[in-house]
């Protein structure tokens, strides 16, 4: 087992310390592991401590891509990954390929971690390691997820969870050990774009991923695309609102929409909401809008 970095970061107070102290032991009682990886803040941070706790034999960072994620995380993965110093894989996924998913029910979540963990599991036996382990933190609990059923089914663990660490400790942790995505925004996979029970194929994805791309080169960082047929809803933090008026930046704005496959481009007065297409299910389930089936559940927020 390596140990390259002292078991306290600087700058840390005691029970944010105490929570990191936890975090090292729960993956040194791993062993060894895979960590499902996607350059997000909180899978960043979990493969930094398991690579530091674990070395480089104990240690594997393994990155799923498929058209559901974004073309700018793909390259970060593997940058961060070099950064901390870590083994990294990348392997294609098929999430699109698996029954249930393209038509994007209530539980696509469920879908697309078992389409991970497929994977991951199988290439942690070949390669003599004992954990898959996942970023989950505690706040993701707080939530339905079907992600989460998918991942307990299969014995996946969530070191995070056990040691305590909330979204906001994830982040001061990230920045007290130089972690660049401690600020990071909130990522989530290009499906989440989607209301339940539109279909998502990979044309529909592409012009998500490209607007969102064009919609960062402008400068603003914390948004997203909705998808609604011709129409692209844009969620973006209220503080940056003002800037999509300035002149010129809303002429551009209209005019990458439109190259992008959108008629029709507007702006979400209520801002940014992670899982924020989650309300339409509180919508069918009043009295008059229809019932959901029995079982279903909200997604994992994106």
């Amino acid at each position: 087992m390596t140990d390259a970095h002292p078991t306290e970061p600087p700058s840390i107070d005691p029970v944010l310390g105490g929570k990191y102290q936890r975090l090292r032991e729960e993956l040194a009682d791993c062993g060894s592991a895979l960590v499902c990886f996607s350059g997000g803040v909180d899978s960043t941070l979990l493969l930094r401590v398991a690579h530091d706790v674990l070395g480089d034999a104990g240690c594997l960072a393994l990155t799923t891509v498929s058209e559901t994620m974004a073309q700018s995380e793909r390259r970060e993965a593997t940058e961060l990954a070099a950064l901390i110093g870590a083994r990294h894989e990348v392997v294609e996924s098929h999430e699109l390929g698996r029954p249930g998913f393209a038509e994007n029910p209530t539980d696509r979540c469920y879908h697309c971690k078992s389409e991970l963990l497929d994977i991951a599991f199988p290439r942690a036996r070949n390669l003599g390691l004992t954990n898959v382990l996942l970023g989950t933190n505690l706040d993701d609990l707080g939530d339905h997820r079907p992600g989460l059923t998918a991942a307990d089914e299969r014995g996946a663990r969530h070191p995070l969870v056990q040691a305590g660490l909330t979204k906001a400790d994830v982040r001061d942790l990230s920045r007290a050990l130089g972690l660049p995505t401690w600020d990071k925004p909130q990522l989530a996979c290009l499906s989440s774009r989607f209301p339940y029970g539109t279909e998502i194929t990979p044309e529909r994805l592409r012009q998500v991923d490209e607007f969102e791309d064009g919609l960062r080169a402008l400068g603003f960082r914390q948004l997203r695309v909705r998808y609604h047929g011709s129409v692209a809803r844009l969620e973006m933090e209220p503080p940056s609102m003002p800037r999509v008026f300035e002149p010129g930046v809303r002429d551009q704005i209209v005019a990458l929409g439109r190259r992008c496959g959108f008629t029709f481009v507007a702006l979400d007065l209520a801002g940014f909401a992670s899982g924020s297409l989650n309300q339409l299910m509180g919508l069918r389930s009043k009295p008059g809008a229809g019932r959901q089936p029995a079982g279903t559940r909200a997604p994992d927020g994106g």
